[in-house]
């Protein structure tokens, strides 16, 4: 992996992060209404899902798991 490789995967990584902890403010939020959009609420959980699951591939790639 190039040192240019790299830098592009810790800035997605870094607006995947943000991304995801925006996404945990927003479910927060639609979860304190009074009459909360449950709809809306699972969509946004299952966009968390997939960020977490991206954010994990990232990391593997930036730090392989070295078993000896």
């Amino acid at each position: 992996m190039t040192d240019q490789e790299e830098q592009e995967l810790r800035a997605e990584l870094a607006k995947f992060k943000e991304e995801h902890r925006d996404l945990d403010d927003a479910i927060y939020a639609l979860e304190a209404l009074s009459m909360p959009d449950h709809l809306q609420i699972k969509r946004l959980k299952k966009r968390k899902l997939h960020l977490r699951d991206r954010i994990q591939e990232i990391e593997d790639t930036l730090l392989p798991d070295i078993t000896a």
